[in-house]
């Protein structure tokens, strides 16, 4: 009866593991787990360039693997934020990451979420840890359940984003001092690889810089639905020491992805990542696209078209060195897409498009002023950051004013001025009343460090946030609206490949690969996996 009792219990688990649609169980953990993020990735460029692309990047992954046609964050979320919910499973209301930066109302500056003065430095001055993620990751999840015997390193440009890449259990995350270029890390984790110190000591990139330019991978008149006027002559950008902003240039280049490529390919080569016996290691980078903003053309789809194609190339070199070395057959990717920006820098004045500037400078000193006629003399604003208005609490408090109603005079005179549609108070937000999708609205504020009031800029004017940065002349991009297709793929032993063409919540791939790798999801992580077709 024993052996009977026992067979029904390994039937029933096999069948409840088949039902998940993800393969039957396979009798050995995969070896590496790849977890992809890249920043502006738009499926609609994907399906317009595909022809352009080699065997073995993006039509790997669509061929091999499932393909999720649409990935739904909600609202728009930044590299930062959506890479924190892509590897948590949790909206930055649960863990706590609602962009790179946020506002400090004491300090009256901008500050990383991640800044932490406990932690020191790797080749840098700053100082980060993920203490401000407030729930475990899927990296965190995959070493637990390794018991750490397994390693898992993240490399990403931003620190924001391969802090969240690496977790709290994490063995290093990597990024590029914005002001060194050299390779840095935190002293939070225990370690900084020997192949990356090397790298910043015998090839630093500040050294590299004057020697690398940017030209098309291909002939300009290759690049489908170009106007004619934009294939007449190739772009080429370069680097050079006389331009103070060389590292920014280049950071928002695509040759960013292929340093990136180079760092992760010699961290699978010198660490041995995906051949630790009996355990799944993790391996995370990320990727831009964003529109390059430095050419001196306001049409930026050669730069923009060309970027894809070059990091297709580099997806098809760092997918052959893990074949090579660890084998696709036992290793398991995912990519996911952050929305591409649907702002955009100015069209010329020539096409008479209307045009405005929403200065917060003169916005802020009008709310003051407004505010003062009816509540006396005061500090009333403190500051302005991604959209949000922050009042001046303690002042507030001091006067024994309701805050509560201080917000919906300021909301309501706000939404009176000039390049504004809409004003919601944190109140609106945090009860589910603001906007068209109020849930996904208040699910992706962080009640602890949002503003007391949230500002929609009408299309086609441009934010000067000269209250932020008193030299500010212009914003650099124009609000615009606009539906952008955030694409993710899960590629897996085992796995069908298959399109989803039905928007995916975000939260969800973070328990579709727990599913897959047979681990726990993120701790934050409440939304099921993905039920792919039989």
């Amino acid at each position: 009866m024993k052996k009977l009792s026992r067979l029904k219990f390994l039937l029933s688990l096999v069948a409840s593991l088949t039902s998940l649609g993800l393969g039957a169980a396979s009798p050995q953990a995969p070896k590496l787990l790849v977890g992809i993020m890249v920043e502006g990735l738009d499926g609609d460029c994907l399906d317009l360039l595909r022809e352009r692309f080699g065997e073995g990047g993006f039509r790997l992954l669509e061929r091999n693997g499932l393909t999720i046609a649409h990935t739904d964050y909600g609202t728009s979320l930044d590299a930062a934020a959506a890479t924190a919910e892509i590897m948590t499973g949790a909206a930055p209301s649960i863990n706590g990451i609602q962009a790179q930066y946020t506002y400090d109302r004491d300090a009256r500056r901008v500050v990383s979420p991640y800044s932490d003065a406990a932690a020191m430095g790797n080749f840098t001055n700053a100082s980060y840890s993920p203490a401000a993620l407030k729930v475990s990751t899927i990296s965190d999840e995959a070493r637990i359940a390794s018991g750490g015997v397994n390693v898992v390193y993240a490399v990403a440009t931003d620190p924001a984003v391969s802090l969240a890449l690496a977790g709290h259990a994490g063995n290093s995350a990597l990024w590029l001092d914005a002001k060194t270029g050299n390779w840095a890390s935190s002293t939070f984790y225990k370690e900084l690889p020997v192949a990356v110190a090397a790298r910043n000591r015998m090839a630093p990139l500040s050294a590299r810089l004057d020697t690398m330019s940017w030209t098309p991978s291909l002939s300009p008149d290759e690049f489908p639905m170009l106007p004619d006027h934009l294939t007449r002559y190739p772009f080429r950008h370069v680097f050079p020491r006389s331009k103070s902003e060389r590292l920014d240039m280049f950071t928002s280049s695509p040759l960013v992805n292929a340093e990136v490529t180079d760092v992760a390919i010699d961290l699978l080569s010198s660490l041995r990542v995906g051949q630790h016996p009996g355990v799944t290691d993790v391996l995370n980078v990320a990727y831009t696209l964003e529109p390059y903003t430095y050419g001196k053309n306001p049409d930026n789809r050669p730069e923009l078209y060309d970027a894809y194609v070059k990091l297709d190339r580099k997806l098809e070199q760092l997918f052959s060195t893990i074949d090579r070395r660890v084998g696709l057959d036992s290793t398991v990717v995912f990519l996911a897409a952050t929305p591409r920006r649907a702002s955009t820098r100015r069209d010329e004045e020539r096409w008479n498009i209307p045009y405005g500037e929403f200065s917060t400078r003169k916005a802020a000193s009008l709310l003051n002023i407004y505010l003062m006629a009816i509540y006396g003399n005061g500090d009333y604003v403190s500051g302005f950051h991604r959209g949000q208005f922050y009042l001046n609490q303690k002042e507030i408090k001091e006067r024994g004013l309701d805050i509560r109603a201080v917000r919906a005079e300021a909301a309501d005179f706000l939404s009176r001025m000039t390049g504004v549609d809409r004003v919601y108070t944190i109140d609106d937000i945090i009860a589910g009343r603001a906007g068209e999708n109020p849930e996904a609205i208040r699910r992706n504020t962080v009640r602890d460090n949002a503003g007391d009031l949230m500002v929609e800029i009408v299309p086609g004017f441009e934010t000067v946030d000269d209250l932020t940065d008193p030299m500010a002349t212009n914003g650099g991009d124009v609000h615009r609206l606009a539906a952008t297709t955030a694409p993710a793929f899960i590629m897996a032993p085992g796995l069908p490949a298959q399109t989803i063409g039905t928007p995916v919540d975000a939260r969800a791939i973070a328990p579709t690969v727990a599913s897959i790798l047979r681990i726990r999801s993120p701790n934050g992580a409440a939304v099921p996996p993905v039920r792919p077709q039989k």
